[in-house]
């Protein structure tokens, strides 16, 4: 499959998208339009979560060698959504990540502006984001795609979800108390293994 992410409008940056977040927000609106209480009040927590990972997100050391290494140009193209709790847990991390490597771009679209894109990179059928692809700038090829969270952290969710004795309210919660303890290592150890693959 290729996608050529010029033709994809609009496409924003890390600070782009950042700034999109709160601009709207400040307007009492949020990315996806649905403008509900929830919705918003989702987005002004994840805006807290991602600020702390800005400032705190550390990459490990051998990841980023190994992103600085790569010769091949790259696009990494995120599907997100302001309201996405995951998203805001995990996108601090990508933009720290291709910081390594001008050869690497970081280019984010909203997910309901591009059901065209979202659909060919679903979840076992779910629209489930952040979903992050990447792309081979020489050939516009796609490498691999990599969503929504960390196998570790997606097989405790889907365990807990599957369990008919399990407080399901307390779900939404462990998982971002999961992210708050792991720091991002989960979701680094998935990336470096991708990142060897583009090496070859």
């Amino acid at each position: 499959m290729k996608i050529d992410v010029t033709t994809i409008k609009p496409n924003y940056s890390y600070k782009e998208y950042s700034d999109l977040v709160k601009t709207l927000f400040e307007k009492g609106e949020t990315t996806n339009g649905e403008n509900s209480e929830n919705m918003l009040d989702y987005t002004k927590l994840n805006m807290h979560r991602s600020a702390r990972w800005d400032k705190r997100g550390k990459i490990d050391q051998e990841l980023a060698l190994r992103i600085g290494g790569l010769k091949r140009p790259m696009t990494w193209l995120v599907i997100t959504e302001g309201w996405c709790g995951d998203a805001a847990q995990q996108l601090p991390f990508f933009q720290k990540m291709t910081e390594f490597n001008d050869n690497v771009q970081l280019k984010l679209i909203l997910r309901d502006e591009h059901p065209e894109i979202m659909d060919k990179f679903l979840t076992n059928g779910s629209k489930s984001i952040p979903k992050v692809i990447f792309i081979d700038e020489a050939n516009k090829e796609v490498l691999a795609d990599w969503g929504s969270r960390p196998k570790k952290i997606q097989d405790q969710f889907l365990a807990k979800k599957n369990d008919p004795d399990y407080d399901q309210s307390k779900l939404k919660e462990e998982i971002h108390l999961f992210y708050a303890r792991d720091k991002g290592r989960a979701l680094q150890e998935e990336i470096l293994e991708l990142v060897k693959q583009f090496s070859n």
